[in-house]
């Protein structure tokens, strides 16, 4: 006997099971780690290779959306000539979460990085809030929207 969703005419489409989206996270997260790693020693290339043609981007320092993978390469261009200011680049993943819609889907995740400055213990760089939107063209994801914001700080409480 067939389902009622096909006798009444509407399309099977199969509820999404756990293992799928927990098999897409960890593709995406080993994806996103693949660019992260360069990332944090100065190399943007890891990031420039998963982002598609069309990619759109926002963060903290960008006054207006880039628009490309031309003006993203652009961009970046300084950052491969910079010396990193700090040692022993580490950062967490934290939370990361999958919404797919179809060949669409969005990756969300906090991330903190520590380093080490000159004559200093490791600290925290950064806390950042990250969006990316994958789209899965010709049977590869990549990157169609990233967006980075700082994650709100912890402001200190003044003694009363």
């Amino acid at each position: 006997m067939e389902p009622l969703l096909v006798r009444v005419g509407l399309p099977r489409t199969p509820f999404p099971d756990s293992c799928s989206v927990d098999r897409l996270l960890d593709e995406l997260v080993a994806l996103e780690r693949s660019a992260l790693d360069p990332w944090i020693r100065l190399d943007p290339q890891g990031y420039l290779d998963l982002q598609a043609p069309e990619v759109t981007y926002f963060d903290p320092f960008t006054e207006r959306r880039v628009d490309g993978l031309d003006a993203m390469q652009l961009r970046l261009a300084p950052m491969k000539k910079m010396k990193p200011p700090f040692t022993d680049p580490r950062y967490d993943m934290i939370d990361p979460k999958v919404q797919r819609h179809g060949d669409v889907a969005l990756l969300t995740f906090n991330l903190v990085n520590y380093g080490k400055l000159p004559d200093a213990p490791e600290r925290v760089l950064a806390r950042w809030n990250s969006t990316e939107v994958y789209s899965r063209i010709g049977g590869t994801w990549k990157i169609i929207h990233s967006q980075w914001s700082y994650i709100q700080p912890e402001l200190k409480q003044t003694g009363s």
